[in-house]
């Protein structure tokens, strides 16, 4: 009965660590900048990404070659913000502060994939730039 108890506990307290890590993740890649080209592409008017740009810009993500085959796509990202989005238009009506929440996950959700366009982008421009040189 005890050894069942902490391992059900230790479960826990991993899957908690393990999200949190992942947020944390998905924090700092979307607090870095997101270069112009990016925004025009997505059409984003005034620099300014909100959440509603996320579905345009996993699209255009989609549409982006990537050479480095070991590198993730936006799978959990996608996840995430279907999950955050369906609890917001369940939500939103009735609790402002999580209708708040909801926007800014969603923000980060946006931020996350432009800046994985840049880096995309700028590797590819890196690679072509190396082939050119040989």
């Amino acid at each position: 009965m005890f050894a069942a108890m902490l391992v059900i506990i230790s479960t826990v307290a991993f899957t908690q660590f393990a999200i949190y890590y992942w947020r944390a993740i998905l924090t700092g890649v979307a607090a870095q900048p997101v270069s112009q080209r990016v925004l025009e592409s997505a059409q984003v008017e005034g620099g300014q990404l909100v959440g509603r740009h996320f579905p345009v810009l996993a699209e255009l993500h989609d549409l982006t070659p990537e050479l480095n085959t070991a590198a993730g796509g936006l799978g959990l990202v996608r996840s995430y913000y279907a999950l955050v989005e369906a609890a917001g238009a369940l939500l939103d009506e009735h609790f402002p502060g999580f209708a708040a929440w909801s926007e800014g996950e969603r923000v980060i959700c946006a931020r996350y994939a432009a800046v994985q366009i840049d880096r995309r982008l700028q590797a590819n421009m890196e690679l072509s730039a190396s082939l050119r040189s040989c």
